[in-house]
């Protein structure tokens, strides 16, 4: 399977930089074809520009992201994987989100639609490799914003049966060595099981 995996976070030290090297080994090991995408690394700029946002139905991106849509048109499976901060995504994720998943990419809008129509249907299956301060209840109670739009506003621009799965760490700012080593090892096999 083709796997665009997109990794977000700007410690090169932190909980998950080791995700991301495990997820990568589990893809490697089930024999994927793997791109990664560091947006930190990358020096990705988040911040919508006027003239983007003014030709937000237009289709087509920006000329320095086309290696973004590119590799989007390419993938069957999309990895992410970053940490959650304030119920969703960073912000560099977000503003990838918002500067490549555009019209002419992700979605078209035809005469006459009222709803847009998917793009990236070649987009089958979506892993997001995560981390949580606070608990799943806690999460859960705050509405987990950064899930919804994955499950809901990403997944809907994929192919129709597009399957999720959500692996994540909560409370990882009170858990034990004991637990972060699960899950690390908990990522690696899903990945490797994809």
């Amino acid at each position: 399977m083709r796997v665009l995996a997109v990794y977000c976070h700007p410690n090169p030290g932190s909980l998950i930089a080791a995700a991301r090297e495990r997820a990568l080994e589990g893809l490697r090991r089930a024999g994927h074809d793997v791109r990664l995408t560091d947006l930190y690394a990358d020096g990705f700029d988040p911040a919508m520009t006027a003239d983007e946002r003014r030709a937000h139905k237009e289709p087509g991106v920006a000329p320095e992201l086309q290696r973004y849509a590119d590799d989007l048109a390419w993938a069957e499976a999309l990895v992410l994987i970053y940490p959650t901060w304030w119920s969703g995504q960073p912000a560099m994720l977000k503003g990838w989100i918002d500067r490549v998943w555009v019209a002419g990419v992700a979605w078209e809008m035809r005469d006459g639609d009222r709803t847009p129509t998917p793009k990236l249907r070649n987009v089958r299956r979506i892993v997001v490799v995560t981390t949580h301060g606070s608990s799943k209840l806690l999460n859960a109670l705050e509405g987990e914003s950064g899930k919804r739009t994955v499950t809901r506003s990403i997944r809907a621009m994929c192919a129709r049966r597009t399957r999720t799965t959500w692996c994540a760490l909560y409370g990882v700012d009170t858990c034990d060595e004991q637990r972060r080593i699960e899950f690390l090892d908990h990522v690696e096999s899903t990945l490797a099981d994809l």
